[in-house]
């Protein structure tokens, strides 16, 4: 499996309804199946009476609703749909089920890509260090917040030094750190503030604080390696072939109608998902091996 790409379209679910027990029983369920939960995430701030799993979105069709994440796991070179998995409407969610996708096809299909094409959302730093540690080349773009627009140093004017693991500033001094770890993924470098004192680069560089200080990805070399495949043309290849792989989702609200759950309950959403994932398979297959209807000649009249 040289490559592949994963990708994700929101759904509606229906609205409120008093009689929806089965989703509220699962969403029960899984309460109580997660002994042990995130510290990290943050409970929802409004959860649907009828439909819990769903998750409360303002992305699909760019209205504020109730919705499912439908997340695809796709071979670009043979355009076919290898694994689904359905996901409330949170990108924590949908970055989380390609971990499971690309698990599970291994697992199953002993499939193993070489690369992996998506868009920014799953440029973060934890998903991109979990991808180069299972050997496989990310061309997602990376999230990036570290460029600053007031006129101030960004990070990218420091140079790491990997081999003395410090950062060094465009004056040539040294940004160590303590190792301790912030918000759970996050170093911070911070310069001496004797050698800011006299430093004459100061108000392009911490005008407003003693010292300057860099924060550092714990994957910050996994996103290093994303940004060099950035500028690769195997990466120009993948942006242009996920542009081929979006139109699967448009093929879905277009030709099939799929603009809204009929089933709640994140069982609900699997077996709508995967039965839009075989027909679009079996479009696939059948364009493959007959071909495209052929051309019907329109009768003229005079």
């Amino acid at each position: 499996m040289p490559a592949a790409t994963t990708a994700r379209r929101r759904t509606r679910s229906r609205g409120v309804s008093p009689n929806a027990r089965r989703a509220v029983k699962e969403y029960l369920a899984g309460l109580q199946a997660d002994a042990e939960p995130n510290p990290d995430r943050k409970p929802p701030k409004v959860i649907s009476p009828s439909d819990p799993c769903s998750a409360w979105t303002a992305k699909a069709n760019k209205r504020v609703q109730f919705g499912y994440g439908l997340n695809y796991l796709i071979d670009i070179e043979n355009a076919v749909i290898v694994d689904v998995e359905p996901t409330p409407a949170r990108t924590y969610d949908e970055v989380e089920a390609t971990k499971t996708m690309l698990d599970r096809t291994e697992r199953c299909f002993h499939l193993k890509p070489k690369r992996l094409a998506a868009d920014t959302a799953y440029g973060t730093g934890r998903f991109l260090g979990w991808l180069v540690g299972r050997g496989v080349a990310p061309h997602i773009p990376v999230r990036d917040a570290s460029e600053r627009d007031d006129g101030t140093f960004s990070r990218s004017d420091f140079r790491w030094d990997r081999r003395r693991g410090v950062y060094v500033c465009p004056n040539n001094k040294v940004l160590h750190t303590t190792g301790t770890v912030h918000d759970g993924n996050m170093l911070r470098y911070r310069a001496s503030k004797f050698d800011c004192d006299v430093c004459a680069l100061k108000m392009q560089c911490c005008p407003k604080g003693p010292s300057r200080q860099i924060p550092r990805d714990l994957q910050e070399d996994a996103r290093d390696m994303a940004r060099r495949l950035m500028r690769t043309k195997a990466f120009l290849k993948s942006r242009d072939e996920r542009k081929r792989v979006e139109m699967r989702f448009a093929h879905l609200k277009i030709h099939h109608g799929f603009e809204r759950m009929r089933l709640r309950g994140l069982s609900g959403a699997r077996d709508e998902f995967h039965l839009a994932a075989i027909v679009q398979n079996l479009k696939t297959l059948a364009l493959r091996a007959i071909g495209p209807p052929p051309n019907r000649r329109h009768a003229s009249f005079a």
